[in-house]
């Protein structure tokens, strides 16, 4: 790179080779000037209260990169599907935001790799943050003004490797069931609130209940439920009641019954450790445990978004979360802007 120096009062026509950065606390953080712009006589007093004396044109070498091509090259490499950007570097730092609704999966073995090249850098939201359309999800530059080619091409074949390191998954609108189980419930002996828990939660990401039933604490009854759920068309299951160790909990059982594969009981989350994953075909089921009356968040939070993202969840996905999984149980809940869940 060949760089001339030319005072900033006789740089009146020069195209400014670089963004220059204004401070001014409390009020504003950005670009005063953008790359590009011709200087005019207007300008150079301003230049001069933000500390230029001097500005450099820039000449450079066929297998060098300006900061800003660096960043367009970075960011075509680190979005993944439904992640999108535009081509307007600011300050050599371009932005990656969400395309649609949805749950942001992060790579996070690329990402480091990305980021152990000299020169370069992603910052992300959490692997598994829910995100709206046009949110912000990750963000990339070429740290110095100038750098080799060779350096930025490494660092976006890391990225384009796997299919770029930030994706959106879209949620599916699920038809879901909910059983209620637990005899006290069923001969109304005390008021069911299950249900317009799961409902709102549902409906909070976009699904829908289909099917509602009550049963006592009864294997055979329970079953029969979940193949009429079934026979109606839903698409997702979820049950309460019948959780936990007592002999008489024998929702597990009917779950079995119906013909569950991959049933996974217990998961590294509190509150949540009494929670269930099956399938029945490709039809998911969750069993929610009575935490879910008592704690606004629970291990449930956490596993509903994915499994409407279309992952399955089972037993090493459930043990992963516990790092991160455990609630503070805070007097005010701040999820989803806390640490919980955000380990995995």
């Amino acid at each position: 790179m060949r760089v001339k120096i030319i005072p900033v009062e006789e740089a009146v026509g020069t195209e400014l080779a670089h963004d220059i950065t204004e401070i001014r606390p409390g009020e504003f953080k950005g670009a005063a000037f953008h790359r590009g712009h011709r200087v005019s006589a207007q300008d150079v007093c301003h230049l001069q209260k933000l500390g230029k004396s001097h500005l450099y044109v820039l000449e450079l070498e066929e297998d060098e990169i300006h900061e800003d091509e660096a960043a367009a090259v970075l960011a075509h490499a680190l979005a993944g599907d439904n992640v999108t950007w535009d081509n307007a570097p600011r300050e050599g730092k371009i932005k990656l935001v969400a395309a649609v609704d949805g749950l942001l999966r992060v790579h996070v073995a690329a990402l480091a790799a990305f980021n152990m090249v000299d020169e370069v850098m992603c910052a992300t939201l959490h692997n598994g943050t829910l995100v709206r359309r046009g949110d912000l999800v990750a963000a990339t530059r070429a740290i110095p003004l100038v750098m080799k080619r060779g350096v930025i091409e490494k660092a976006a074949a890391i990225a384009s490797a796997h299919g770029g390191v930030v994706s959106v998954r879209p949620l599916r609108a699920a038809s879901a069931a909910l059983i209620i189980t637990g005899s006290e419930v069923y001969h109304g002996l005390i008021q069911d609130r299950f249900a317009p828990i799961l409902q709102s939660k549902l409906e909070h990401l976009g699904s829908s209940v289909r099917f509602l039933r009550y049963l006592p604490d009864d294997a055979e009854k329970i079953c029969a439920a979940i193949h009429d759920a079934l026979e109606q068309g839903c698409d997702l299951l979820l049950l309460t009641g019948g959780m936990s160790v007592d002999p008489d909990d024998v929702t597990r059982v009917g779950i079995a019954a119906a013909g569950a594969r991959a049933m996974h009981y217990g998961s590294a989350v509190l509150p949540g450790a009494m929670f269930l994953t099956a399938w029945i075909g490709s039809v998911p089921v969750l069993g929610v445990p009575a935490c879910a009356l008592h704690h606004k968040v629970t291990v449930l939070d956490l596993v509903l978004p994915r499994i409407l993202a279309g992952e399955e969840v089972g037993k090493t996905q459930l043990a992963l979360m516990g790092h991160g999984g455990l609630c503070r149980d805070c007097p005010q809940c701040h999820f989803p802007h806390c640490p919980f869940g955000k380990g995995c």
